[in-house]
């Protein structure tokens, strides 16, 4: 399997398992630092400065700023695509399971689990109370609905945008890493060989904004 896509809910240990997944099967590894660095080297800081501060970077925009958001989306789109052109990498988020809808060699994984266990993980983890944690939760998952509904047009919780749907209420997050990588072993089909404008040191990519060619 060239490309696997991880889609999360906030608090469903989503980035822990694309993280690990990456590692054993010795992929590269591609999430929000990745994305906001390719940006802002264009001039889109505001990805990076405010996508995750809530209320939210797509909210906060007037109406008036819709050229701008779109061409941020339009940016992220190119720099995904070319991502899986070059093939063996872990895209997080960013809506990668429909962005790459007609590509090849795509494993599309979503983890989700139930409000009340995000929010006691949260609360555990960040050291938060019960409203402040269900607020967070709350919040992060109201932008990325607004972000998949209104841009790829497809409904959040969709299971049929996806290969596997993995539960981290009752799976654990070590087990959903090894039924993922079990499915990349078992599809076994050959990584891609498309070129991209991306470069790699160790298991992370890195941008070669001169080498910029659009997928």
């Amino acid at each position: 399997m060239s490309v696997i896509t991880i889609s999360r809910d906030f608090g469903s240990e989503g980035d822990y398992v694309a993280e690990k997944v990456a590692q054993i099967l010795g992929y590269h590894f591609v999430d929000k630092e990745f994305f906001s660095k390719v940006l802002s080297e264009y001039g889109l800081i505001e990805f990076d400065a405010e996508y995750d501060v809530l209320p939210g970077f797509w909210e906060k925009l007037d109406p008036h700023q819709h050229e701008r958001r779109d061409e941020v989306v339009e940016m992220l789109n190119r720099v995904i695509q070319a991502v899986a052109q070059h093939g063996n990498v872990v895209i997080l988020a960013r809506s990668g399971f429909e962005i790459l809808e007609e590509f090849a060699n795509v494993l599309n994984v979503r983890l989700q689990a139930p409000t009340s266990v995000r929010i006691t993980r949260l609360m555990a983890e960040m050291k938060l109370p019960f409203e402040q944690a269900e607020e967070v939760v709350k919040e992060s998952d109201k932008l990325h609905i607004a972000f998949a509904e209104d841009y790829y047009k497809i409904p959040w919780d969709a299971v049929h945008a996806f290969d596997l749907v993995i539960n981290t209420g009752k799976i654990s997050p070590d087990l959903a890493i090894a039924w993922v990588v079990d499915a990349v072993h078992a599809l076994n089909v050959a990584p891609g060989t498309g070129q991209t404008f991306l470069q790699f040191q160790g298991n992370r990519p890195y941008f070669k904004k001169d080498g910029f060619r659009s997928p």
